[in-house]
């Protein structure tokens, strides 16, 4: 047995704790004085038992149930113990794993009924402290509780007894978890707000994260840290509750993706299929991205069930078309992007964004349509056919979806036939007109994504050649 050495010194350590022989005159008399420590002590002055102290110590109501006058049994896991789980759970420190679910792990080796001394053990379960059953098996192998096995019984406490066991008991509730692609974030404090968000989702998006996924072939789950919800501006679940479910499955796959499996792209970025829609992946070289502004930053995470990638940034799908994006700024208040609106009305194109496009849309503010002199009487005034020829200039003529990460240097070609010039140095858009300056991108305001496209905000409207 691993260790043998150490816990035969162990044995010792504890019997010399706990008992002397005195030997009379007249006979030899095994004298067995009461324990002078309580359970907490005993784990404080064993080694092999570190690790256990130091999660206790984390809670301080369980060192002080544990150092009080009472009669407890408890299962106490060695550091090889430790070891082991935090292997099975794709961890490296006990400090990773959340304060609740460590937690609830260490209450589910407490029995608080009564001090069972392994002679007393029968096969059958108990209700541990968590308030869950723990399998006990008493047999010619010994002692086992919820299969760990008692390699050290009966170390006598002023307050209870403890069984040293060689494998930290999970608790049957968490058990499913262990070893899948949910495993890397519910035992991980970076990832609380996800797992939050999955208990707070419909039974069902806990099921399928813990299945094959419907096609039997495992799943992929881009799992977004704590910070990667904030980045995306949620920072209260209970102001998405009504479309967690959604937000969930947008970020699984059906199908075990790994990194060297994502497909590549080229001008644009390439869809692909999740079970709440659509994302769009730009995979050319460098970093992946999704959707233009959430970055894979870790990858190929492998479990029973699948692969894990984290994300810095929480994918939302989109919900509205590019026409009701702009609506939704032209109503603002002050609003926004009404003279790109009375633009499109002018030209006959008032629901062309309200299309399946895809389309991919540099939309120039208010300010930059009055700086080109485009007031709402200039547009007015102006030959629509004019006019579409300068929308169509601010639209990527290829239908689909060009997000900032598939910007690259170069010309791009527009909707109306003449290509645009970027520069991504500068952060600019070079017309066909030549304009001097060239139009800004306003970084704050790239990505803005639509179920039919995606938009980038520009500071002046780009003009044609003729």
């Amino acid at each position: 047995m691993k260790n043998f050495a150490q816990f035969t010194k162990l044995f010792f350590l504890m019997a010399g704790l706990i008992c002397i022989i005195s030997c009379s005159d007249d006979d030899n008399t095994i004298i067995i004085p009461e324990p002078t420590s309580n359970i907490v002590e005993l784990a404080e002055s064993t080694n092999e038992l570190s690790d256990l102290v130091d999660a206790l110590t984390k809670f301080p109501d369980l060192v002080e149930l544990l150092s009080n006058d009472g009669a407890y049994t408890v299962f106490a896991p060695t550091n090889d113990a430790f070891d082991a789980l935090l292997a099975a759970i794709g961890q490296t420190d006990i400090n990773d794993i959340p304060e609740d679910v460590l937690k609830n792990v260490l209450q589910y080796h407490v029995f608080t009924a009564a001090a069972v001394e392994s002679t007393a053990v029968t096969t059958g379960s108990i209700t541990m402290a968590n308030g869950e059953s723990a399998a006990l098996v008493s047999n010619t192998n010994g002692v086992t509780a919820q299969g760990a096995q008692v390699i050290l019984p009966d170390v006598m406490g002023t307050n209870g007894i403890v069984h040293v066991i060689n494998n930290v008991m999970v608790p049957p509730s968490i058990l499913p978890i262990v070893g899948t692609i949910v495993a890397p974030a519910y035992f991980n404090k970076e990832f609380t707000t996800l797992i939050a968000a999955v208990q707070a989702a419909d039974p069902s998006i806990l099921e399928l994260l813990l299945s094959n996924g419907p096609n039997n072939n495992g799943l992929t789950l881009f799992a977004p840290t704590n910070d990667a919800f904030t980045a995306a501006g949620i920072t209260d679940l209970s102001a998405v509750v009504d479309v967690v479910d959604a937000v969930l499955a947008y970020h699984v796959i059906d199908g075990t993706i790994m990194k060297d499996m994502l497909p590549t792209s080229g001008i644009a970025a390439t869809g692909v299929p999740t079970l709440g829609g659509n994302i769009y992946v730009t995979n050319n070289g460098g970093d992946v991205s999704i959707n233009g502004t959430t970055t894979v930053i870790a990858t190929d995470i492998t479990g029973s069930n699948g692969v894990v990638h984290v994300i810095d940034r929480t994918l939302l799908p989109p919900t509205n078309t590019i026409n009701e994006i702009v609506g939704s700024f032209t109503s603002g208040n002050p609003g926004e992007f009404t003279l790109l609106a009375a633009a499109l009305s002018r030209a006959g194109l008032a629901d062309f964004f309200s299309g399946d496009g895809p389309y991919t849309v540099f939309a120039p503010t208010d300010a930059a349509f009055l700086a080109a002199g485009l007031d709402e009487a200039a547009i007015n005034a102006t030959d629509p056919a004019a006019v579409a020829g300068i929308l169509t200039h601010h639209v990527v003529e290829p239908n689909a979806y060009v997000f900032s990460t598939d910007l690259t240097d170069g010309a791009v070609p527009m909707l109306n036939g003449q290509d645009v010039t970027i520069s991504l140095g500068s952060l600019t858009v070079q017309d066909a007109a030549g304009s001097n300056p060239a139009a800004g991108l306003v970084a704050s305001l790239l990505n803005v994504f639509a179920t039919n496209g995606v938009i980038h905000v520009i500071d002046k409207v780009l003009l044609p050649s003729s």
